[in-house]
């Protein structure tokens, strides 16, 4: 981008943070996707001086993939633009945790990165004691405690009685998937299945250091459990290896969610397992 060109798009990022016109987000939107780190940067900005006119949601939604961007200035301004959502931008602590607790992050970014999770957290827990809370199973009201505990242990509101049957059975579901990985990588991974084997044999092989099936919370209170997750290129692999009608329904529902989270999967299917190297390498390799 010619530096001409670079002013103008400042410029008018600049303007349209002042213009106090819901308006703006549309245009703002377009600008954080510019080439100019510059522009991106200060189209974060407008954004957050912009919360309360743009739909909070929406514009929550275009900010946390620039917690990713390969500027840290951009990330820096978009966790301040974040914080200006409060409790909108719940979404966005995951990210923001993540960013924080990266050691080769800028002292700089951290510092912002911390200000705006404080903010967040604190406007996610203002809301949280005004609102009026239900049972998602029986629809009985729930104390401040057992709204508090719900949501910590599972993420969802349960009553006390509904907590301790979902308790019991999320604890015989951990135990069952635990039985079933009776399949002994050549690292000493126990698997569940034959081409997860390959696929941790495969990883190891190439030196790529990988976690396998550990349980972590996505979007909107779901807690999946990603069949492999590859810290070093934050790419989570998925070996969808069964032919029914309601694990295909799950697996589209799981694919959606990664999608909407702005997660980076790489989908694997039997018919792959003759070519794994070669589509799983593939596959690594367009999502650097």
């Amino acid at each position: 981008m010619n530096t001409q060109n670079e002013r103008k798009l400042c410029a008018r990022a600049a303007a349209l943070g002042e213009s106090a016109s819901p308006d703006a987000f549309a245009e703002l939107t377009q600008l954080t996707q510019s080439d100019s780190p510059r522009v991106r940067r200060l189209a974060a900005s407008a954004l957050g001086k912009l919360a309360g006119i743009v739909p909070g949601k929406q514009t929550v939604d275009t900010l946390i993939p620039l917690l990713q961007d390969t500027h840290p200035q951009v990330r820096q301004y978009t966790a301040k633009a974040l914080s200006a959502f409060g409790a909108d931008a719940e979404p966005a602590l995951p990210d923001l945790r993540d960013l924080y607790k990266n050691p080769a992050e800028k002292d700089y970014v951290k510092r912002s990165v911390l200000r705006a999770g404080t903010t967040i957290r604190e406007a996610v827990r203002i809301r949280d004691a005004q609102a009026v809370h239900h049972c998602r199973r029986c629809g009985t009201r729930l104390e401040p405690d057992e709204y508090a505990r719900s949501m910590r242990a599972f993420q969802r509101p349960f009553c006390e009685p509904c907590f301790d049957e979902v308790y019991l059975d999320r604890r015989n579901f951990e135990t069952k998937v635990e039985l079933q990985k009776t399949i002994r990588a050549k690292d000493g991974t126990l698997v569940q299945s034959d081409g997860e084997r390959k696929i941790a044999e495969l990883l190891s092989a190439e030196n790529i250091r990988y976690r396998y099936d550990e349980r972590f919370r996505i979007l909107d209170g779901y807690a999946i459990r990603p069949d492999f997750y590859l810290p070093e290129y934050d790419v989570y692999i998925e070996f969808w290896g069964m032919d029914t009608a309601d694990y295909k329904i799950g697996m589209l529902k799981k694919q959606k969610l990664y999608q909407q989270e702005g997660k980076k999967l790489i989908s694997l299917y039997p018919d792959d397992k003759p070519r794994l190297r070669e589509t799983l390498l593939g596959k690594l390799e367009r999502l650097k």
